[in-house]
């Protein structure tokens, strides 16, 4: 699978050969769903809690007696069934992550990549380098037409790059090793830099 490079000031710096085996599958809306449930539920903090009735601040002490006042019988004024009382089977603090294995992770994000490739909204730049200033590199950026892209550099991101697009609103760069089916999915347009490419390879042979 042929696509055109380009460089950052829109010009054309060649082409290059994507892997049919990351680019050119079927994406399949149930793997992708897979993986991203278990990456957001991984991240979901888990730490909503309530009180149960041994929990909440209320005495101990029979509230009136068993029988003969024609009501139902109650023991503590902590019970679920009063206003103050103790929740029942709420939400406690535990994790919400559950596991998924690393063969089928790495599928995920392959079909992900696909799935841009697809739908034509995958670009690959020569490089992801920049002077460091913001409204330079903005200024590509709207020429080129990005609103909401990812950008996916090769082992490690460079800091001038890095620097100018933070202020950036939209715009997110990823070392390869930060490259998720989520984020991916999340931007309308995946840039990819040949020394990404290579390294995506690489990590998922």
């Amino acid at each position: 699978m042929k696509l055109d490079v380009i460089k950052l000031d829109g010009g054309k710096a060649g082409s290059v050969d994507l892997d049919e085996a990351l680019f050119g599958l079927e994406p399949r809306a149930d793997i992708l769903h897979r993986v991203v449930r278990w990456q957001r539920n991984n991240a979901q903090a888990g730490t909503h809690k309530v009180k149960t009735r041994s929990e909440v601040s209320y005495s101990t002490k029979k509230i009136y007696r068993q029988k003969g006042t024609g009501g139902a019988r109650h023991g503590a004024r902590s019970a679920p069934i009063f206003r103050g009382g103790g929740v029942y089977k709420g939400p406690v603090v535990r994790s919400h992550g559950h596991e998924l294995t690393k063969k089928f992770r790495k599928l995920g994000l392959r079909h992900a990549l696909s799935a841009k490739a697809k739908a034509g909204q995958l670009v690959v730049i020569d490089e992801a380098t920049s002077e460091g200033k913001t409204a330079a590199l903005a200024k590509q950026i709207n020429a080129l037409g990005w609103k909401r892209a990812l950008v996916i550099d090769g082992a490690s991101v460079n800091e001038n790059f890095a620097q100018a697009a933070r202020n950036i609103e939209g715009l997110d760069i990823l070392p390869t090793m930060g490259a998720n089916v989520y984020d991916i999915l999340k931007r309308d347009t995946l840039v990819i830099t040949k020394a990404g490419v290579e390294a995506l390879e690489a990590r998922l042979k």
